[in-house]
């Protein structure tokens, strides 16, 4: 680290050093009462004392009164879960100090109220919402029921600030704040679940984390480098899984089982969650498994299908209203445990499994480039942790230690050729291990200010052999996969936290700073030898930087709160960044080790027309960003609303533009696609894709702002309305115009919402509007990728139809009765290929995209629900009544049409 960054860090750790006084440890007395909406006491209730990490700290049980009572608890900030059967969970934050002796008061109610309480957008304490100065998204168990209809992403539905992305059928992402993929880390229980293989516009394995299993997900807005690290220049997704129980009253066993039915892409499944609690031990088990079959977009229609592409006609001419290759199987489980040797100690065990199998790139098939093979085969997941947390431990007043093993992995196959039989099948498996540790430990100092110190490392390593395997020949020789094999990448930090009650209750600063460092290694000598070459060169890559972040939470009025931030956000390059070679989403990818010496240059743009900018591919260097953000938010018993605004400057933003090489590369090998067009400026083609070959480079700085809105109103006690809207725009800061952020923008959008519950609370209702506006500022990349814009060219056409087209006997003779001459013809409107050309792309134009914009829409939606004794619930959803074709930005196929969706809930 530079002696410029060391100063600032050196001088906040003394400062906070400084400001620590001498405390010692005195009784304390924690008690309450709980009561339901109608005042009465509720007996039997159980109430559990839980750290900020989700640990345990003790259970008590209401007594006739009402009463529950916790002697001698450890000082700190905690969260309070109150839980009894026809009541929902209620969750409060509490702060416990030496003195004086605190009685509290919780009422719980049959319905679900607006959570509360944050655990991971201040680290190491739990906190409500209105008190934290980044903005936070909770996610509970019940919204989780109601929006995962297919795979887990989709919890990111309904939420501001927040968008839903569909790569294809089992694949997804979540956009925070108009970023996604590798921008957007992922943790699970606070073990980092993202890795350096993430690819840039989707992630690949956030599926695969049960939605069953969860507790509740928090997404933090705003860059989180600060608190969680490199990669969060977007967000931060926080996934908290189910915690396992202790008993206050000896030994139980509960457990809830569900399953469900939806139409659309008539898919099902069933998952069942069993917990066994004593006094000092506690376990629980989930396994869920879930069968996606063909799914029906709306009105029937796939809009970027290769037929519409290419050809100019309707996806129902040919496929009908379901979508072939869209289907696959998910199954899973966790075994988690939690043992309480002392009343100051806790152990936590975790291990989580989950596989998807039969899932395919549609979007690479007929649902955009029209290939025959994009397989995602045997997508496995394999976490453990073991957490260990200590409450007094010297000088500090808890501490927790983590060991974790984090290992995914996939095997993707594609034949590219637009469709051709006889193009090379390439196998590319991964899995990626990663072993990390991570240490905290934090200190309350007074009512007034807490401290949180920590570090913590990962060491990860990618296997990743590939091959391709010629289909007439039927045999195969070794490739260059997509990250070099054996590659390695460790990374790590130190950071620590300040928060101070300036003014109790009135005024709250908050400070946080982080040291990161990441280190890359690639080894030719880890490549086979090909004809007495190796596939790739010795790479390798060095950084670190300072991040930080400082908030500020005003409160001139009760329930009046006024918040600001300010961040440095910290993303170094990913293996992905600096390896990859291949096939990705946006289509054909190079790295800067595999174009060395052959004069390459980074284009202007990602489209056929880029030119060169004159600057050589190199290796790229890591993204900053400097973010700032207000907000105000106001809550009373009957409104609780919210709106902020923020600005987000991306420095080096790491982009794929077009690939420019010398003249005269059409024949030339690159990752083991042969060149075959170039055009006049220089974009060379290869036919695994019909976009430009891309390369990664740090390409000028972004600006993206925007602002966010929520309100929730108690019309009367059974009628709650609420709004959220969300508007993003990005901007090229040098040309202003869209800049190539892999996965694009997304669109304004936002819901209308109106539930009735009965005071009783048996059953509930909810009509919805969904509604997003028309999104037309598309980067040179979102024109070219298939799922967003889908260039097409004279030359794709052609391919389509000599291939992929013919192979599917959507191609017949012409009159001179032989396939595979001039006259042959397109089965649906008679058409040669020569016809098809000018009538889609227009006479003598070379190439255009089927979209220059995503079309908005408007979606009517009515869901409800019923519960039945204190156990028993069913769910029903009529989703997309008007049946709206519709898609997000960077998805690889349209959204479920007209549909029911049904969930049984039992709890025992």
């Amino acid at each position: 680290m530079s002696r410029k960054l060391l100063r600032p860090l050196t001088g906040f750790i003394a400062l906070i050093v400084l400001l620590v006084p001498a405390h010692g440890y005195q009784a304390r007395s924690l008690s309450g009462v709980v009561r339901d909406s109608e005042g009465a006491v509720v007996a039997d209730a159980q109430v559990t004392l839980m750290t900020a990490g989700q640990v345990v700290i003790a259970v008590s049980m209401t007594d006739a009164q009402g009463r529950f009572n916790f002697s001698s608890p450890p000082r700190g900030h905690y969260a309070l879960s109150v839980s009894t059967h026809g009541f929902a969970e209620r969750r409060v934050a509490i702060q416990i100090e030496d003195s004086p002796p605190q009685d509290l008061s919780i009422t719980v109610e049959p319905r679900s109220i607006a959570e509360e309480v944050t655990v991971t957008a201040t680290p190491g304490l739990a906190e409500n919402v209105e008190r934290v100065p980044q903005e936070v998204n909770i996610v509970d168990e019940r919204e989780i029921d109601e929006r995962v209809k297919t795979v887990t992403a989709q919890f990111a539905q309904e939420e501001v600030g927040v968008h839903l992305q569909r790569t294809s059928p089992s694949i997804a992402g979540v956009f925070v704040r108009g970023l996604t993929g590798n921008k957007v880390n992922v943790f699970i229980d606070g073990v980092r679940y993202s890795n350096s293989a993430a690819r840039g516009g989707i992630n690949t394995f956030l599926n695969l984390v049960e939605s069953s299993n969860l507790d509740r997900v928090e997404i933090l807005r705003g860059s989180n480098s600060a608190q969680y690290g490199s990669d969060a220049l977007g967000g931060s997704i926080q996934f908290l899984s189910q915690i396992p129980p202790y008993s206050a009253q000896g030994s139980n066993l509960h457990g809830k089982f569900s399953t469900f039915f939806n139409s659309s892409d008539a898919s099902f499944g069933s998952a069942l969650t069993t917990s066994f609690a004593t006094e000092t031990f506690g376990v629980i088990a989930n396994i869920a498994g879930r069968r996606v079959n063909t799914l029906r977009p709306g009105d029937g229609i796939d809009s970027h299908n290769a037929v519409t592409r290419f050809f100019g006609i309707s996806s129902d001419e040919v496929i009908g209203s379901r979508l072939p290759d869209t289907a696959f199987t998910q199954y899973g489980g966790t075994l988690k445990m939690s043992w309480a040797p002392t009343a100051d100690d806790r152990f936590i065990i975790n291990y989580t499994r989950g596989q998807q199998d039969g899932g395919k790139r549609y979007d690479q098939m007929l649902g955009g480039d029209g290939n025959l093979v994009a397989d995602l085969r045997n997508l496995m997941l394999d976490l453990f942790y073991v957490k260990y947390d200590r409450v007094k431990l010297g000088w500090f007043d808890n501490f927790t230690a983590v060991y974790s093993f984090n290992s995914q992995r996939e095997e993707r196959v594609n034949q590219g050729g637009g469709g051709n039989p006889l193009a090379t099948i390439n196998h590319e498996y991964e899995r990626t291990s990663v072993n990390g540790g991570q240490l905290n430990a934090s200190k309350q100092l007074g009512l007034r200010q807490n401290l949180l110190f920590g570090a913590e490392f990962y060491h990860e390593r990618i296997n990743s052999p590939s091959f391709g395997t010629n289909p007439a020949t039927d045999t195969s020789r070794p490739r260059r996969p997509r990250v070099p094999d054996n590659a390695r990448y460790v990374s790590g930090g130190l950071y620590a936290q300040d928060v101070f009650d300036w003014v109790p209750n009135r005024l709250r600063l908050i400070g946080n700073v982080r040291y990161s460092a990441a280190s890359y290694k690639a080894r030719a000598e880890d490549s086979p030898l090909i004809n007495g070459a190796r596939l790739w060169p010795d790479d390798s890559l060095r950084v670190s930087d300072v991040s930080f972040r400082g908030g500020v939470v005003v409160s001139p009025l009760d329930g009046l709160h006024l918040v600001a931030n300010v961040s440095r956000g910290f993303r170094a390059p990913h293996m992905t960044d600096l390896g990859t070679l291949g096939l990705t989403g946006s289509g054909f990818e190079v790295a800067a080790p595999d174009v060395s010496g052959l004069g390459a240059t980074v284009g202007s743009s990602a489209s056929r027309s880029a030119t060169s900018t004159g600057i050589a591919v190199t290796q790229v260097d890591p993204e900053t960003s400097l973010s700032y953000e207000a907000g105000v938010r106001y809550r009373n018993k009957r409104i609780d609303t919210e709106l902020a605004f923020f600005v987000n400057d991306i420095y080096d933003n790491i982009t794929k533009q077009a690939l420019i090489l010398p003249q005269g590369a059409v024949g030339r090998e690159i990752g083991g696609q042969v060149i075959t067009s170039q055009t006049p400026d220089g974009v060379v083609f290869v036919d695994a894709t019909t976009a430009p070959v891309l390369v990664r480079a740090n390409f000028d700085d972004v600006r993206i702002y925007g602002f966010e809105h929520e309100l929730e109103v108690e019309i009367n006690r059974q009628l709650t309305a609420s709004t959220i809207f969300t508007y993003l725009h990005a901007r090229d800061k040098r040309t202003g115009l869209p800049p190539n952020i892999e996965g694009g923008t997304p669109a304004p959008d936002g819901y209308l919402k109106l539930r009735y519950v009965p005071s009783r609370g048996r059953f509930w209702i909810e009509p919805y509007i969904h509604a997003a506006g028309r999104q037309s500022r598309l980067s040179s990349l979102d024109l070219e990728d298939r799922r967003t814009g889908a260039t097409r060219s004279r030359s794709s056409i052609a391919g389509f139809f000599s291939n992929g087209a013919r192979a599917r006997g959507f191609i017949g003779a012409g009159p001179d009765g032989a396939q595979g001459t001039a006259d042959d013809v397109l089965l649906a409107t008679g058409e040669t290929l020569a016809q098809i050309q000018n009538r889609v792309l227009g006479p003598g134009v070379d190439s255009a995209p089927l979209f220059t914009a995503i079309p908005g829409y408007v979606t009517f939606n009515l869901r409800g629900g019923m519960r039945f004794g204190e156990r028993h619930e069913i769910i029903v959803d009529f989703e997309n009544i008007n049946d709206r074709n519709y898609r997000g930005i960077s998805w690889g196929l349209d959204a479920p049409g007209r549909g029911v969706y049904f969930r049984y809930n039992t709890r025992f």
